[in-house]
């Protein structure tokens, strides 16, 4: 037979490593979020809201994050009179936009002054929530960050990415308190397929300074 004595210390023991594990538990779930690391190339889609406008632009898009390019073609979802497409070639280690009409080939070249920005989580990024997006059964869990700062109370810049992966969902930038673009990403997938769309066409070696409107 078991004395008391013995079965209270295998009791108190079992109730010490409970204890502990729940304080481990506990403490792990209070540890706050860190950012994850977003893909470093992708091709996808998006639309582009600019508030200020009222302007949405589609586009399919090429993102190469360690060679700093950026490639936008406009999507022509419908016929619009008088209203030109264009597809944006961005090469920031050149310090240098490539503008590109896309029925004529007509090209602007135009240089950048703007650092390269990426699509992902800055480390020092500020936690703001974490939850799913859409209905019961058809469910992601989402993260959403800022750059907000103690010292100051607005935000100038939103991301919403998956958990899961940490694809970008939706990016939102402000400026002078007032929201500039809003930019949504869909149909994601890794890698680039095709490395020549970064090259600029032919008729961008006798390219013009300035940049081309989209009214005809």
């Amino acid at each position: 037979m078991v004395s008391k004595a013995v079965a209270l210390s295998r009791g108190s023991s079992a109730l010490l490593i409970s204890g502990i594990f729940l304080s481990l538990t506990w403490a792990a779930r209070a540890q706050p979020p860190v950012p994850c690391q977003a893909p470093l190339q992708w091709e996808g889609r998006t639309v582009e809201y600019d508030h200020s406008s009222g302007r949405n632009t589609r586009a399919t898009v090429s993102y190469d994050s360690p060679n700093q390019r950026l490639r936008i073609l406009e999507e022509k979802k419908r016929f619009i009179p008088c209203k030109k497409f264009f597809e944006y070639i961005y090469l920031y280690k050149d310090a240098v936009m490539f503008q590109i009409e896309q029925v004529t080939k007509l090209c602007s070249k135009i240089a950048l002054s703007e650092p390269w920005d990426p699509y992902d989580i800055p480390d020092n990024s500020t936690y703001e929530d974490q939850y799913y997006i859409g209905g019961p059964g058809d469910q992601i869990m989402v993260q959403e960050w800022s750059d907000r700062k103690p010292a100051r109370k607005l935000e100038t810049w939103v991301g919403v990415y998956t958990v899961k992966d940490c694809y970008p969902v939706q990016e939102t930038y402000t400026k002078n308190y007032s929201v500039t673009t809003s930019t949504r990403f869909f149909d994601l997938s890794l890698g680039i397929s095709d490395p020549s769309v970064f090259i600029p066409p032919s008729t961008c070696q006798t390219a013009q300074p300035e940049k081309m409107i989209y009214a005809c």
